[in-house]
C-alpha cells in the first residue's frame, strides 16, 4: 500500500527546514532569544523555584566543562541514573553541550542490567541521584571499568574520589572556563546533525534491551516539526512528570528548547494530580494510564452523589458528550446544545477541570494504547486528550492527532508530523522514514538491518491501517496478537485498554488464549481504588489479597466482563478470568520503567492461573 493519503494541513515550513544542527546551538540560540524568560520550574519542598535560560546556561556551561576536564570527548557516552527531576535536565544539557552523549538509565533499573547499559555503551561518567543509585555502580564495578568518574546529585554520597558531587564537577568546570571562557562553545561548534546524542534502550519486552543510537538531527528535529504545526506557543506552560530515561520525555525536553515555553518538572506520580492544580500548567504529556486513574478517581466521587445532585451530573456530561462529538466532527452546535453546554460548564465541567489547574488547552497521550471511550470522557469536560504514537527508534514524536477541531480522531494516533513518512506493509506493518528515525542499534549491525526495509523505513511491529481522512489507527503488536486453537486471531491490547478505560478499579488486565479454544484474562485491581468499593461493602480495612479474592469482587468484575464481552466478536470474548493476589510491578519484571507490558513474564509468574482458567 502507498503512502497515507494525509489532509492538506498547513504548517511552517521555514521552521522544519531551517533548524539548528544540533541541541547544543538550539539551547544556545534559545539563550540568545528569551534570556530572561522561565526556563523551568521545580518544586523545593513545597514552594516552586523558577530558573532563567540564562541561569540554566550558567550551570550548563560549568558542568559541561567539567565533563571536558573529566576527559570526556565528542561522542563519549556520560550516563543519567535519576528519577525525573530538574538536575536530570540540566545534567543531559551538559552531557550535550560538551559534545558527548547521553546514555539514559532507568533509576529503577537493576544493578546488573545497569552493568550491562553501561558496559554495552561504553559510559565513561555517570551522573547517579543518590546513594542507592551509588551503590548500584559500586556492587558491578569491575564489569564497568570505562567508567572512570561518578557524579551525583547527592552530596552525602560523594566520597571525593570515584564518586563526586555536583559541585565538585561545578568547580572543575570553573577552573576549565577560567582558562578558556569559549571551551564548551567550542565543542558546540565542532557538532554536526549526524552526531549522536544519545542512546536509549528499549523497553526489553523480550530479550536484552538494545540501544537506539539518535543523532542531534533526530531530537532538534522532533522539537522543530511540533513547532512548525502551530500548536504550542511561548505562552505555555508544560508540566513534565514522566520518566526523562525514556524517549517520550527526552522530546519533550527539546520541544521547549525550540518553542521557548517554560517547563515545570517534578518526578513524584503520587503528587501529579496534587500538582496540578499548584503549577496549572497548559499542556502535559502523559502515559494512558494517569488518564484511566483520574477518570476513575473523578467517576468515582460522582457515584456517590445521589438524587437531584446526581441527576444533575448525569445531564452535564451527557450535554458535554455531545458537544465534544460536534467539535470532533467539527461540526456546528446547535442553539440549544450551546446554552445547555454553558450551563452545563458553569454548574460541573468547570469544576472537574479546576482540578487539573483550570488552564489546559490539551494533553498529549502517548507510551500505549489509549482507550476512545477515556479521550470522550475527558473530551466531554473541556480536557482534549490528542493521542500520538512513536517508539525509541523514532525519537518519539512521530505521527499525533492536532487539537484543533476535525483534526483529530479519538481512537487514532493522528497524522505523521511534518517531514515524516508513514505506509503501511502488505502484511499490515506501520512503516516509518523520517529524520527522526535512529542511526541504528548500538554495536548491533545485524539487528538494525533486520529493522529496516530495503527502501529505508522502519519497521514499527505495530499493526494498522489508514483510514480515508488520513487518520492512522493501530490495531495492535504485531508479535502481540495470537491466534486460538480454532484458528481465529485476536488483538489482545484492544480489548485491554477498551476494558480498562470501563473499568474504575481495575490496574492491569491482561487477555491471554494463545493456543487455547477461548481467550481468558488476568486481572489486577488498584489498591487505593478497591480500597475505597470494600468499604461500601462491609470490608472495609480487610487486606487487598481477602478484598480480590470475595464473591463481592468476583461479580463486580463480572459486570465489567459482560459489558465489554459485548462490544466483541463471539470468538473474542473473555469465558473465563482470574483476580491475581498482587498487581504487576516494574520490580517484579512484569511491566517496563515505562509500564508497558511483559506478556511472558506475566504469564509465566502466574502459570498456575494460567492453567486453572484452562483446566
Amino acid at each position: 500500500m502507498g503512502l497515507a493519503s494525509v489532509a492538506q494541513e498547513v504548517y511552517d515550513h521555514d521552521i522544519l527546514m531551517n533548524r539548528q544542527p544540533s541541541v547544543g546551538h538550539l539551547f544556545r540560540e534559545r539563550v540568545r532569544q528569551t534570556p530572561d524568560e522561565d526556563a523551568f520550574q521545580y518544586f523545593v519542598g513545597e514552594q516552586l523555584r523558577h530558573v532563567s535560560w540564562a541561569q540554566v546556561k550558567d550551570v550548563v556551561w560549568s558542568w559541561a566543562a567539567g565533563l571536558i576536564c573529566l576527559g570526556v570527548q565528542v561522542e563519549d557516552r556520560v550516563a543519567i541514573a535519576s528519577t525525573t527531576r530538574y538536575e536530570w535536565a540540566v545534567a543531559d544539557l551538559a552531557v550535550m553541550c560538551a559534545g558527548a552523549a547521553t546514555t539514559t538509565v532507568y533509576p529503577t533499573t537493576l544493578a546488573a542490567d545497569v552493568a550491562y547499559l553501561l558496559a554495552d555503551s561504553a559510559s565513561k561518567v555517570v551522573f547517579a541521584e543518590d546513594a542507592g543509585q551509588v551503590e548500584k555502580l559500586r556492587s558491578r564495578r569491575e564489569e564497568t571499568p570505562e567508567v572512570a568518574k561518578v557524579v551525583t546529585f547527592d552530596p552525602s554520597a560523594a566520597d571525593g574520589d570515584w564518586v563526586i558531587s555536583l559541585d565538585d564537577l561545578a568547580g572543575l568546570g570553573r577552573e576549565v572556563l577560567g582558562g578558556d571562557a569559549g571551551a564548551v562553545d567550542a565543542r558546540i561548534d565542532q557538532l554536526t546533525p549526524g552526531h549522536l546524542a544519545t542512546i536509549i534502550y528499549t523497553s526489553g519486552t523480550t530479550g536484552r534491551p538494545k540501544g537506539a543510537e539518535l543523532t542531534h538531527d533526530a531530537i532538534v528535529y522532533e522539537g522543530a516539526s511540533v513547532h512548525a504545526l502551530g500548536i504550542l506557543s511561548e505562552e505555555d506552560l508544560q508540566f513534565l512528570w514522566l520518566p526523562l530515561s525514556h524517549v517520550f520525555g527526552k522530546i519533550l525536553l527539546a520541544i521547549p528548547m525550540q518553542v521557548g515555553f517554560p517547563t515545570c518538572i517534578d518526578g513524584r506520580i503520587d503528587k501529579i494530580l496534587d500538582n496540578l492544580a499548584v503549577v496549572r500548567p497548559t499542556w502535559m504529556g502523559a502515559a494512558p494510564r494517569i488518564f484511566e486513574k483520574a477518570k476513575a478517581r473523578i467517576g468515582l466521587m460522582f457515584a456517590q452523589e445521589t438524587g437531584a445532585k446526581a441527576k444533575l451530573i448525569e445531564w452535564a456530561l451527557d450535554v458535554g458528550g455531545k458537544t465534544a462529538r460536534d467539535k470532533e466532527q467539527a461540526r456546528t452546535s446547535s442553539p440549544l446544545l450551546r446554552v445547555q453546554h454553558v450551563l452545563a460548564d458553569r454548574l460541573v465541567l468547570g469544576k472537574v477541570r479546576a482540578r487539573f489547574g483550570g488552564r489546559v488547552r490539551y494533553f498529549i497521550s502517548g507510551s500505549a494504547a489509549l482507550d476512545p471511550d477515556v479521550a470522550r470522557w475527558f473530551a466531554s469536560v473541556g480536557l482534549l486528550i490528542i493521542e500520538g504514537y512513536g517508539l525509541t527508534e523514532t525519537s518519539a514524536a512521530t505521527t499525533v492527532n492536532r487539537p484543533y477541531e476535525g483534526s483529530y480522531s479519538f481512537g487514532s494516533i493522528g497524522w505523521a508530523v511534518p517531514g515524516t513518512e508513514v505506509k503501511v506493509d502488505e502484511d499490515g506493518e506501520l512503516l516509518i522514514k523520517g529524520p527522526g528515525v535512529m542511526r541504528g542499534y548500538h554495536n548491533q549491525p545485524e539487528a538494525t538491518a533486520e529493522a529496516m526495509t530495503e527502501d529505508g523505513y522502519f519497521r514499527t511491529g505495530d499493526i494498522g491501517h489508514i483510514d480515508a481522512r488520513g487518520f492512522i489507527k493501530i490495531t495492535d503488536r504485531k508479535k502481540d496478537v495470537f491466534k486460538t486453537s480454532g484458528g481465529k486471531y485476536i488483538a489482545p491490547s484492544h480489548i485491554e485498554a477498551h476494558f480498562k478505560g470501563a473499568c474504575p478499579y481495575v490496574s492491569q488486565f491482561v487477555v491471554i488464549g494463545e493456543g487455547r479454544n477461548y481467550a481468558s484474562a488476568l486481572i489486577t485491581l488498584d489498591p487505593d481504588a478497591i480500597a475505597g468499593w470494600a468499604e461500601h461493602q462491609g470490608m472495609g480495612g480487610k487486606p487487598y489479597s481477602e478484598i480480590v479474592s470475595s464473591p463481592q469482587a468476583q461479580q463486580m468484575v463480572q459486570g465489567y466482563i459482560d459489558e465489554l464481552n459485548a462490544a466483541l466478536n463471539r470468538w473474542e470474548t473473555i469465558k473465563r478470568f482470574s483476580i491475581l493476589v498482587r498487581d504487576l510491578t516494574i520490580d517484579d519484571g512484569e511491566l517496563t520503567p515505562s509500564l508497558k507490558l511483559k506478556r511472558k513474564v506475566v504469564t509465566e509468574h502466574f502459570s498456575d492461573q494460567v492453567n486453572g482458567l484452562y483446566s
